[in-house]
């Protein structure tokens, strides 16, 4: 139990001194942490994820909170709100070139740019498998949904070079297998029966 707490602490930790310096570079551009967070999501989701839905998930916020997100972020000029082709009831979220210099200056943190440089190549990557194996576990705790990167994920399928979507029956680009999902499965969560 005692690793436990430990872990809770340096988490706890960490996550602060990451969001005094989200505050700090997000300031510049006159953006709040979590405005931040948003408009970095969009930047990585497909076209399954970038929705309003979706980012609410992500993010774990409420759909009020993260409307009042994405106004800001559209009235800022950050993102802007396109209809889907299929379903005019839908809109997908896109972020403009505005917003992703933005993000350049403030993603990642400039903060955590500055501690990695203190690491050992080594360390870096140990660190960000043990992070992503916490981050895994707490997410099936929570049955939360994963968001992971669609190369790795269980319905992305490949045949004579071309990827598609299993679980959409859609075509996938390459540049749509590096993005995030919100229907991502990875591979080692995948049971036959199809429950993860």
């Amino acid at each position: 139990m005692k690793n436990v707490e430990a872990i809770d602490q340096l988490i706890d930790r960490v996550a602060g001194l990451l969001r005094t310096d989200a505050r700090r570079a997000g300031a510049a551009h006159q953006l709040q942490p979590v405005q931040l967070e948003a408009l970095d999501y969009l930047n990585r989701a497909n076209r399954y994820s970038d929705t309003a839905m979706a980012v609410t998930e992500y993010l774990g916020q409420t759909k009020g909170t993260v409307s009042q997100t994405l106004k800001v972020l559209l009235n800022k000029g950050y993102i802007e709100k396109r209809p889907d082709p299929e379903d005019k009831r839908i809109f997908h979220l896109a972020v403009t070139p505005t917003g992703r210099r933005a993000l350049s200056e403030c993603k990642p943190s400039p903060l955590l740019r500055k501690a990695a440089q203190l690491l050992e190549n080594g360390e870096l990557e140990i660190t960000a498998k043990r992070l992503r194996e916490l981050l895994h576990a707490l997410q099936e705790a929570n049955n939360f949904r994963t968001f992971g990167q669609c190369s790795g994920c269980v319905h992305n399928m490949v045949s004579d070079g071309d990827h598609w979507c299993g679980l959409t029956r859609q075509p996938l680009s390459i540049s749509d297998t590096q993005l995030i999902c919100r229907e991502f499965t990875s591979r080692e969560q995948w049971h036959p029966i199809g429950k993860r």
